[in-house]
């Protein structure tokens, strides 16, 4: 393995973060959106509000997610394993 396989490597790793973990963040975006403007409408101002529902939203969303997140994960692994060199001869 030489160094443009190593940052080939960690890009990968770097986009299937982004992809696996864009499920949960886009409800949690979504979520505080509409807190916020909720807050906004009624004045309420209680910084503990947001907490409760953005985590039932990711929670719900990982548990929904699960199956493409480990996809994500098994096809990296996969691609990241078939480009390891062993580097060892073994002699029987």
């Amino acid at each position: 393995m030489n160094q443009a396989d190593a940052i080939d490597i960690v890009q990968e790793a770097i986009w299937t973060i982004v992809i696996a973990s864009t499920p949960a963040v886009a409800a949690a975006m979504i979520v505080g959106i509409v807190i916020a403007l909720f807050q906004a409408l009624t004045q309420i101002q209680e910084m503990t509000l947001t907490f409760v529902p953005k985590i039932l939203a990711i929670f719900i969303v990982i548990g929904i997610s699960a199956s493409f997140t480990g996809a994500q994960v098994y096809a990296f692994t996969q691609e990241a394993y078939s480009r390891i060199e062993t580097g060892f001869d073994v002699e029987r």
